[in-house]
């Protein structure tokens, strides 16, 4: 095995998953953090389908998660006096699993703290690539020699900046800004959220952990803003300005925001990349691939792709040129079907100065629709299979067991299985409950949906 030791750039989710898998194949992972410890807090992320479920039961945590899920039900649309207008289901927004980012963050840390040196409080600031590995300087600490540099650090790497080139070249702006705080609870929520639409703009409360809080979120459609992304104090003014006197409860939002630990504020966008290796150096999650935090689906394909890119290295015994470009091969197509999906979202929730339909129906056959243009997203035709991979299984501690491929299941089996489970509702509800799990075993990477490793690496764990 050769380039063992692993720089990882960001400790959000792609970074501390990435650590996870590489520990377990036998890699040396250090991940180096900006701030200057976790941060909470955040908007609330899905899991959905068979992939994203079979990558945190293998890496243990599904239990986990479970335990703090928002379990959020349907959302309410509300006139400015608080009224609903319409109901949108829980199965359009939620995913398998929801949960609080800041609480999936904390989760993955304590899985990895135990293996992986994290180093807070200090970024990246050069990479000297040469033959034999990477000389990386930081911000505060000494320099360090890796032999390879993995960023994980989010829609705005500094790792991409440094080894690709400046962020203009790759982000794509969906025309969407937005602004997440936590704030109390004040209308008594409970496990449900509220949401006022005016002309390009979109005002939500949701309960959080378990209604003991509550989570407030701004969405405005807008040019691109020249707003310095440490500026707390200018992006507030901002959010006042433009929200004042939109009615529902925006102004007692916009009051509780200059007390939030934990306020959040960014354009919506999405990163589109020719390539996400050069040299040594490769990206991972949302500097890669950024789906947009509208898709629903950036932290699920975060921790897709740390599974493949740990999966592939370890296959290649650490030969960085055969894993990067293989893991490239096996997740480009995916990404793409999940940044199509972003796309969508962003047109539905502030389409510039168009109304949202009225009607409960309306609304839930316009986020149906956007859901069918999109989804599922297109999976890779069936990956190379060697001997060794169809039959070899990989064991932690080198172990190795002999275990046949499983035949893959169909889309009429899925309906079956979903059919055959205990279900209480209306024969309409049964019907999208077949279709849902339908669709989210047509979604996902076909070879781990249906509980197998890929081929190309045979890293069944």
């Amino acid at each position: 095995m050769t380039n063992l030791k692993v720089l990882i750039s960001g400790a959000s989710v792609a970074g501390p998953a990435l650590a996870y898998w590489l520990h377990r194949h036998g890699f040396q992972p250090t991940v180096v953090e900006r701030a200057p410890a976790l941060r909470d807090g955040g908007y609330a992320v899905d899991f959905r389908g068979e992939a994203h479920l079979t990558v945190l039961r293998r890496m243990g945590i599904l239990a986990d998660l479970e335990r703090v899920r928002t379990g959020t039900g349907s959302m309410s649309y509300v006139n400015s006096a608080g009224k609903p207008q319409a109901e949108l289901p829980a199965d359009l927004f939620a995913g398998d699993i929801e949960i609080l980012r800041g609480d999936l963050a904390r989760i993955l840390y304590d899985a990895t703290r135990q293996h992986t040196e994290y180093v807070f409080g200090d970024s990246i600031t050069s990479l000297t690539e040469d033959a034999d590995g990477v000389t990386v300087s930081f911000e505060h600490g000494a320099p360090r020699r890796f032999d390879l540099v993995i960023g994980a650090d989010g829609l705005h790497s500094t790792t991409r900046r440094l080894a690709f080139g400046p962020e203009e070249e790759f982000v794509k702006h969906l025309g969407v800004h937005c602004a997440i705080f936590t704030t109390a609870n004040h209308l008594g929520l409970d496990h449900t959220g509220h949401a006022y639409r005016t002309a390009g703009k979109l005002v939500a409360l949701h309960s959080a952990r378990h209604n003991a809080e509550a989570r407030a979120v701004f969405y405005f459609a807008a040019p691109q803003l020249d707003v310095d992304r440490r500026d707390v104090a200018r992006q507030q003014a901002l959010l006042a300005e433009t929200f004042a006197g939109n009615g529902w409860e925006s102004d007692r939002l916009l009051q509780d925001m200059r007390y939030a630990p934990d306020f959040y504020f960014d354009s919506v966008g999405q990163v589109h990349m020719d390539t996400w290796s050069r040299g040594r150096v490769a990206l991972i999650g949302d500097a890669a691939y950024c789906p947009s935090s509208l898709s629903g689906m950036g932290s699920g394909l975060a921790l897709v792709g740390a599974y493949v890119l740990a999966g592939e290295l370890a296959a290649a015994r650490g030969d960085h040129r055969v894993a990067f470009a293989r893991y490239e091969e096996e997740m480009r197509e995916y990404a793409v079907g999940c940044q199509k999906m972003g796309d969508g979202v962003a047109k539905l929730m502030v389409p510039g100065n168009r109304a949202l339909p009225r009607s409960s129906t309306a609304i839930t056959r316009s986020c149906r629709t956007c859901r069918a243009r999109t989804w599922p997203p297109r999976a890779p035709a069936r990956p190379r299979r060697t001997s060794r991979s169809a039959t070899t299984v990989n064991m932690p501690g080198g172990k190795r067991t002999e275990e046949s491929s499983p035949r893959p299941r169909d889309l009429d089996a899925a309906m079956v299985h979903a059919r055959s489970e205990p279900f209480h509702g209306s024969t309409a509800q049964r019907k999208l409950a077949v279709k849902r799990k339908s669709r989210d075993h047509r979604c996902c990477l076909p070879w781990l949906a249906e509980g197998r490793a890929w081929s190309s690496s045979g890293c069944f764990l």
